[in-house]
């Protein structure tokens, strides 16, 4: 537990917006965060999970029980590409609840994960029972909570509390865009390799390492920026769309650039929004899944009886019934639950799936995924 001598004694409080109420000790930083409540089942990988941009306006639980024995990478720590060796700049969730924590033992730990929390500015919440939340979550589905943590003398009121989630954010109605998505272009090159163009919502560094370490050379982009037929006298030979956070039907932008001819043209790769964005480009429909998938442990199943395991990370799903006369087909499907999870079209040229195939966090039995598009892009570029 995060209890030390050394430290101001914290305790802290969840408040879900239905009013069920979560008390125990807590750790990171003090503060109150109001965000959308959900939880992963991953058992490694906290790190990774914790500065996944997809995560951002959330309050994330983890359902495994013991959290920080190998510790958190030195701060700034990058690849020889300068990308950061965790999935962004920063811790991306609101805040952080789990059962309980440890110090780190492990060589390459450069601290422990309470004081990067305290160093990042997150609230944590450790000693309640995260079984009978994520229960709780399961039944009643993904609710708005406040987490606060503070001086263990100091208790705030349910309806101090109350008052702060009414007037916290909604989910769905917050623009993630301008936190996660970068401002500019910029290139990460592989000598003799061909151009991709990324249309960057908040990708994770180790999609763009895949690209990477496959010989492959990255234009990252915003968001909303027009893709180029070339760049700096490269021509662009394939674009992939990511992952990020938020509603996908609010990325207009987005998805109008999906629909240009001059793209529509390209070996193109969603991964997990980027697979929902594609949907919506050719006249698909989203919902909201009752409380998401996410974890390392999602099972999908493709058409010829296989199936793997992947790391998934989303809250919203394609709608199946909406992808009449897309020239989008179902590739693979979630046996649980029957969602949507893998879409290609008839060329050849678009390839999407909801799982992350790069598996960080997470199994990598779906890297095929990348070996594909980037044949397809070797064969244009």
């Amino acid at each position: 537990m995060p209890s030390r001598a050394d430290e101001v004694a914290l305790r802290g409080t969840l408040l879900l917006e239905d009013g069920t109420r979560f008390d125990g000790v807590g750790f990171g930083a003090p503060g109150r965060k109001v965000g959308e409540v959900v939880f992963t089942t991953g058992m490694v990988g906290y790190p990774e999970s914790l500065t996944d941009p997809s995560f951002r306006g959330q309050i994330l639980s983890f359902t495994y029980p013991l959290l920080g024995n190998y510790g958190v990478p030195p701060a700034g720590a990058r690849d020889d590409d300068g990308l950061p060796v965790l999935e962004s700049e920063a811790v991306q969730v609101r805040g952080v609840i789990v059962r309980g924590t440890t110090r780190p033992n492990h060589w390459q730990s450069g601290r422990s994960l309470e004081a990067w929390m305290r160093e990042e500015g997150v609230p944590g919440l450790a000693g309640v029972d995260t079984r009978r939340l994520t229960e709780h979550l399961r039944a009643e589905g993904v609710v708005r909570g406040v987490l606060d943590v503070s001086p263990a003398e100091r208790a705030p009121a349910a309806a101090e509390l109350r008052r702060a989630i009414a007037k916290g954010p909604k989910y769905d109605e917050e623009r993630f865009m301008d936190e996660v998505a970068p401002k500019r272009p910029t290139v990460l090159a592989r000598k003799g390799g061909p151009l991709v163009a990324v249309l960057d919502c908040g990708i994770k560094a180790s999609i763009l390492r895949a690209l990477l370490d496959r010989r492959v050379s990255v234009l990252r982009l915003p968001y909303d920026h027009e893709v180029p037929t070339r760049w700096e006298g490269r021509r662009v030979a394939g674009l992939l769309v990511g992952n990020g956070p938020g509603d996908p039907a609010e990325l207009g932008a987005t998805v109008a650039e999906l629909k240009r001819l001059s793209n529509r043209s390209l070996p193109t790769l969603g991964i997990c929004l980027g697979h929902q964005l594609l949907a919506l480009s050719r006249g698909a429909s989203t919902f909201k899944l009752k409380y998401g998938h996410r974890g390392q442990n999602k099972t999908v199943c493709f058409p010829d009886g296989r199936a793997l395991i992947v790391s998934e990370n989303h809250g919203y799903a394609v709608d199946p019934a909406s992808l009449k006369r897309t020239g989008l087909d179902v590739w693979a499907t979630n046996p649980d639950d029957g969602t949507v999870e893998g879409l290609r079209d008839d060329s050849g040229r678009v390839l999407a799936l909801q799982g992350h195939p790069e598996g960080h966090p997470g199994p990598q039995e779906a890297g095929f995924v990348f070996d594909r598009f980037v044949e397809q892009v070797r064969r244009r570029g």
